[in-house]
């Protein structure tokens, strides 16, 4: 606690939570209540609990330190970012699944002797999503006589990777006249095996995964160890000048680990 009084730059921390706490001016509460928000500013969400927490921030530097707040913050930071990722895999497994189910339907509309603007019309009710949509894109540009695979072409999606290489099939179709139906089959086997070997790779990395998340969870088990032996290594940690620079280092480390672990992981899947 003493050290966090004396730290200079706490005073600066708390000024700056106080400016990002304080509420908006009535005149700009009022002009977004009226016409909504600026187009291209981030939305912030759940503004009430941001600027509680911001409140509650300075008494927490005041009560712990300096120290347990910025390894807590490190943490808490790190545990975010790999549950974004976790996330952001998953939706990318729902939406490539979707992807695959939306070009079968398309592949079975070609075969029937359908038009491709039909096809990718009837796969865009049959699928949700960004595929839905990328899809209903696509019939639409091709209804109005432009290219159907630019319409697949969306950076912005989760699995803009796949839906460009299922677009390049379709404008070689385009381009050349060849038939779409055998080209777009092509481009489903293609994505069946992608999704079929990074289910194998990851599975495989189950282990390397889990032997580093134990690790990550030693320091923990040394600690909650030297405290029921009695040494008071919390004490040491938490409430002594040392302790002020080695716990946010030693959490700085670790989370540094589990990020490393996930980066050689993830390069490995592409």
């Amino acid at each position: 606690m003493t050290a966090a009084l004396n730290y200079p730059g706490s005073v600066f921390v708390c000024l700056a939570l106080a400016l990002i706490a304080a509420p908006a001016p009535p005149a700009r509460r009022r002009l977004t209540a009226l016409v909504g928000s600026p187009r291209g500013t981030r939305k912030i969400p759940y503004p009430s609990l941001i600027r509680s927490s911001s409140c509650l921030i300075p008494l927490a530097l005041w009560v712990i330190g300096i120290g347990p707040m910025i390894a807590a913050a490190t943490l808490v930071a790190t545990l975010g970012l790999r549950y974004r990722r976790l996330r952001r895999d998953r939706c990318r497994t729902t939406e490539l699944a979707r992807l695959l189910d939306g070009l079968e339907v398309v592949i079975g509309e070609l075969r029937v002797g359908a038009h491709p603007s039909t096809a990718a019309e009837v796969a865009a009710r049959e699928v949700v999503g960004e595929t839905s949509r990328a899809f209903a894109v696509s019939a639409a540009r091709s209804r109005l006589g432009g290219s159907g695979a630019d319409g697949l072409r969306r950076t912005e999606a989760t699995v803009a990777g796949e839906l460009a290489r299922v677009a390049d099939a379709w404008q070689v179709a385009e381009r050349h006249g060849l038939a779409l139906a055998e080209l777009l089959t092509a481009a489903r086997l293609d994505l069946v095996g992608r999704k079929r070997f990074q289910a194998r790779t990851r599975a495989a990395l189950a282990g390397a995964r889990a032997t580093a998340a134990v690790l990550a969870g030693l320091p923990l088990l040394g600690v909650a160890l030297g405290q029921l032996m009695g040494a008071a290594p919390l004490r040491v940690l938490c409430a002594s000048e040392y302790g002020t620079v080695l716990l946010p280092l030693g959490t700085a480390l670790t989370c540094t680990g589990l990020l490393w672990t996930d980066a050689i992981t993830r390069k490995a899947l592409r």
